[in-house]
């Protein structure tokens, strides 16, 4: 029985830079965005289980015994390196009434609970008896990993849940976290979740949301930076839709054109990469204004590449343009050709300067935050240590 009321939370994800060179098997670095999931575990009815996502419209709950029969009925045989086969969807969807190919985030999102959830309890156990209410600050479907820090927060209140890791937070702790080995096991079943929902994820997400930091991928292989400084920027999403496989496709293509011309573009993204690793590892955690022009320069030149692949969008343009104009730098994050865009808020930029800013990108139809990168991985909390904004949220069940 689970008598405790606490709270996980895992952050999104930016990448920093390296889009679509990274698909050519050239460096990539992602940052874990201080815009968080949230997930709350609350003592249930006896032999129910409950989630609520009201961020998209889901209320559902089962009976533990027809949960225990699913599992059975769709051998979930607990293997964290198996991925999920088309037989056990569609017997999830079959069960939770979700039509064949529904790529809605509710469908998805229930998909996930349900796989997780069985392939896991039948590894470690039944899940008792809970609640479960899940917020978000991050939007769906903007490129900054919302579906991952989903897929985490779940995977470690599951495991905690049936006791496959500890619940590490102490009698007067605010927060803590789980051991090296134990976020290694929360972040092999996030993955998990993250291919019920996108089929073939590369797994950058899911490792963001889990370490937390920043992490440099290459090729398949992922690797936390050794240090890395909290940084203040401003996130801006054009709310301009964009088909990222349209838009990785128009690259290759460009390469094919033009290979003597792309190539050594590509290289120069790789080399941006690699020298802003060795610039945030060099850092201080707090780094102050004079650790600031190189990784601005750093920006505006992987921008114009961005461009140069066709990538950009009138929108990224504009934002660049307005944040310019407040001498603040800017690029596009993510497969671009709209979609959201970051700008670097060094320590001396005044708050009147990032509010007039924020301003001229909200009258252009954008919208806007101010947040951190570097953030923390997946955490746990106890209830009263969060934002009265957070607790109204998953109060909203």
């Amino acid at each position: 029985m689970w008598t405790r009321e606490l709270v996980v939370s895992a952050p999104g994800k930016v990448i920093l830079h390296g889009e679509h060179a990274v698909v050519l098997g050239k460096v990539a670095l992602a940052v874990a965005l201080d815009l968080r999931t949230f997930l709350r575990l609350r003592p249930g009815a006896e032999g129910r289980l409950s989630v609520s996502l009201p961020g998209v419209g889901v209320r559902r709950s089962w009976d533990t015994p027809d949960l225990r029969a699913l599992r059975e009925r769709i051998a979930a045989d607990g293997d964290e390196s198996k991925s999920p086969s088309v037989e056990q969807l569609d017997a999830l969807r079959e069960f939770a009434g979700i039509a064949a190919g529904a790529s809605a985030p509710d469908s998805l999102a229930t998909l996930a609970f349900l796989y997780m959830c069985l392939a896991i309890s039948a590894k470690y156990g039944d899940v008792p008896s809970v609640d479960i209410v899940v917020c978000s600050e991050l939007p769906t479907g903007a490129g900054l990993g919302s579906s991952a820090a989903y897929a985490v927060c779940l995977a470690a209140a599951l495991l905690m849940l049936c006791g496959a890791i500890s619940c590490p937070l102490q009698e007067g702790e605010s927060t803590a976290r789980w051991t090296e080995e134990e976020l290694t096991l929360i972040n092999s079943w996030a993955f998990r979740g993250e291919q019920v929902i996108h089929g073939n994820p590369s797994g950058v997400d899911n490792a963001v949301g889990t370490w937390g930091g920043a992490l440099r991928y290459q090729a398949g292989k992922i690797t936390p930076l050794k240090r890395v400084p909290t940084l203040r920027i401003l996130l801006t999403n054009t709310k301009v839709p964009r088909s990222t496989k349209i838009l990785v496709a128009g690259v290759k293509e460009k390469i094919l054109k033009f290979p003597a011309i792309m190539n050594p573009v590509l290289d120069s993204i790789d080399a941006i990469s690699q020298e802003c690793q060795s610039v945030l590892e060099a850092m201080p955690a707090n780094p102050s204004a004079e650790h600031y022009p190189v990784l601005e320069e750093f920006f505006d030149i992987n921008q114009h590449h961005l461009n140069v692949l066709g990538v950009g969008h009138p929108s990224l343009d504009r934002l660049c343009q307005v944040t310019a104009s407040h001498s603040l730098h800017s690029k596009l994050t993510g497969a671009g050709g709209g979609g959201c865009g970051i700008t670097l808020l060094p320590p001396d930029t005044s708050p009147l300067a990032v509010e007039a800013a924020k301003q001229d990108l909200c009258a252009c139809g954008f919208e806007c935050w101010e947040t951190k990168i570097g953030a923390p991985g997946v955490t746990l909390h106890c209830c009263s240590s969060l934002s009265a904004q957070v607790l109204h949220a998953l109060a909203q069940s």
